[in-house]
C-alpha cells in the first residue's frame, strides 16, 4: 500500500499481520522518529520529504528517509533519552536493530525488526 501526505510524505508497506504489543511499540518508535523530523529535520523545513518504505524479507525492514531539510549533523556526544529508548524498545520488544546515517544531505534509518514478534 502506496499513500502520500500532500506530496510531501510517502509511505509503501506491505499488508502484514501486527499483535497489539508490537503496535504498541512500533507506535512508540514513529512517533519519535515523526517528532524528530518535525523538530529538526526534512519536515521542519517548507520543501522537506519523507518517505517511509517497507519489506518483508526474512526480517521486516523499515527505511525512513528525510530529505530537504536543513544540512543533517550527527549527534553530538550521548545519546539523548528518545534514541536511547528507541534503540531499546526495538531491541528488547521486536527482536530488532536500529541503523541511523547522518547524511548531509537527511537522515536515513533503517529498522529491522524480527517478523515473529511483530505478530506478538
Amino acid at each position: 500500500m502506496t499513500t502520500s501526505a500532500g506530496g510531501r510524505i510517502r509511505g509503501s508497506v506491505p499488508r502484514m499481520g501486527v499483535g497489539e504489543d508490537a503496535a504498541n511499540t512500533l507506535a512508540l518508535v514513529l512517533h519519535e522518529l515523526a517528532t524528530n523530523s518535525l523538530k529538526y529535520g526534512a519536515m521542519s523545513a517548507t520543501g522537506g520529504l519523507l518517505d517511509v518504505a517497507c519489506a518483508s524479507e526474512e526480517d521486516m525492514v523499515l527505511v525512513w528517509t528525510e530529505r530537504g531539510g536543513p544540512p543533517v549533523t550527527g549527534p553530538i556526544g550521548e545519546p539523548g533519552y528518545g534514541s536511547k529508548l528507541v534503540s531499546r524498545v526495538i531491541a528488547d520488544k521486536l527482536g530488532g536493530s536500529i541503523h541511523r546515517d547522518w547524511s548531509e544531505d537527511g537522515a536515513v534509518v533503517t529498522i529491522r525488526l524480527d517478523k515473529a514478534r511483530l505478530e506478538r
